[in-house]
């Protein structure tokens, strides 16, 4: 191989002229004969018996070509950019300018490289901090907590279904008399008032019996997530077949004993206001770093390939169809009750995937900036924590991680937390920000 030119032909677009010799053609050729050698027959021939002679001169001498090339072009190609430096983004687009047997190949590479992010002023960025008071409130909410683990379930006979009941129904949903998908339930458990079913329908049930068979008359939402079904009005023909309702312990000494790890009420309370106030702190940092990050995106002023942002949607698709397969679904089946199609669910991650491309590449630029070193004890700490985490040793993690990538990793965090460490905490901002929403 051999790199005849690099031109830099647009933004963020490289076009790289690269000959291949006759002699590394002529051995990809041959290699692709072989391959393709047990599948060829010819009038007269057994199948895999014809010589590539034979079979170039009855299919044409660039009957191998196609293959040969296909072969040649990845090897070649990361050879050519390994040699130039440029980073790509996306897999070029490949050209054959010229080939033959006595000069060989001279192929044409377009290709689409990483952005150079310029990033100023990412220290001192300004965002606001705030952590939430905890009050009685939010301790009695954790409280309640406790209570309803250990209720107890007390089966109503002698009065019609209230608010806050747990009911067992049947039902069966007609537009008109004709019943519809999905509209159908049998011992179906519903908490009045949960608002697990359509608005009205929860309401409609209190004040009927045991036994007692009625209609259900409502109307779906007009953002209903079936779409079909969305406006329209509906009957569910309902059968009221169990009450109950959760009879919540006292709290005191003896259910905190039972329930928890402490000897009395007071005890659980302090632990609980502890744990909440250590949570409020966490998120208070998580919010400040998410202000931070979002105003260093802000920063990032830069034209980037568009491939890059439908490349992180593919994976965080990917990633949301992984999700739903552990739920016994697929995105033809979400598809179905969102009524959303493909290209319209891709628009839903643009706008996140758009930043977490800037902010990488901002990040990076930092590091690359403040000379951000990562050492082979941290990469080794690291790699432990995910090999102990997935019960595996570190060999075998390494097999499945591109440990560049991962230092890579390692780098950006460094990147963030040299970014956070130098922000300000600013809460005039929160109060204007509330102040311009409302």
């Amino acid at each position: 191989m051999s790199l005849k030119s690099s031109n830099k032909t647009d933004v963020n677009t490289t076009e790289l002229v690269i000959s291949i010799d006759p002699e590394t053609f002529e051995a990809a050729v041959e290699k692709e004969y072989q391959r393709q050698k047990k599948n060829i027959q010819i009038k007269g021939f057994r199948k895999g018996k014809v010589s590539r002679k034979l079979a170039e001169r009855e299919f044409g001498e660039g009957a191998f070509y196609e293959g040969a090339i296909n072969a040649l072009v990845g090897p070649e190609i990361d050879s050519a950019v390994k040699e130039t430096g440029i980073i790509l983004v996306d897999r070029p687009s490949i050209e054959v300018n010229s080939i033959n047997k006595a000069e060989g190949v001279e192929l044409k590479a377009i290709c689409i490289t990483k952005p150079e992010i310029e990033i100023s002023d990412y220290k001192g960025i300004k965002a606001p901090k705030q952590t939430s008071e905890i009050t009685d409130e939010d301790i009695e909410k954790q409280i309640q907590m406790i209570r309803k683990k250990n209720a107890r379930i007390v089966s109503v006979e002698d009065r019609a279904a209230q608010m806050d009941d747990e009911v067992i129904i049947d039902f069966e949903g007609f537009f008109g008399d004709e019943a519809f998908d999905g509209g159908k339930g049998e011992d179906h458990p519903l908490r009045l008032g949960s608002g697990q079913f359509i608005p009205g329908f929860e309401d409609q049930i209190v004040g009927h019996n045991i036994g007692d068979e009625f209609d259900v008359n409502v109307t779906f939402p007009e953002d209903y997530q079936m779409a079909d079904y969305a406006g329209k009005a509906a009957t569910f023909k309902t059968k009221l077949k169990a009450i109950s309702y959760e009879e919540l312990p006292e709290i005191n000494d003896d259910l905190v004993k039972d329930a928890t790890e402490f000897e009395t009420v007071e005890e659980y309370r302090n632990d609980i206001r502890t744990k909440l106030e250590e949570a409020a702190v966490n998120q208070a940092e998580a919010s400040f770093e998410n202000a931070v990050m979002t105003k260093l995106i802000e920063k990032v002023d830069a034209p980037i390939p568009n491939c890059m942002f439908e490349h992180r949607i593919d994976s965080l698709i990917n990633n949301f169809n992984q999700q739903l397969s552990q739920q016994g679904m697929d995105l033809k089946l979400y598809f179905q009750y969102t009524g959303m199609d493909m290209d319209s669910f891709r628009d839903t991650y643009r706008e996140r995937a758009e930043g977490e491309v800037k902010l990488r590449l901002a990040l990076e630029k930092i590091a690359e900036l403040e000379d951000i070193e990562v050492s082979e004890e941290e990469i080794d700490n690291g790699l432990s924590e995910i090999a102990s985490a997935n019960s595996m040793d570190v060999e075998t993690v390494k097999r499945f991680i591109d440990v560049n990538e991962y230092t890579n990793d390692l780098k950006v965090q460094k990147a963030v937390d040299l970014v956070k460490e130098n922000a300000v905490i600013d809460n005039t901002l929160a109060e204007e920000e509330k102040t311009d929403a409302e």
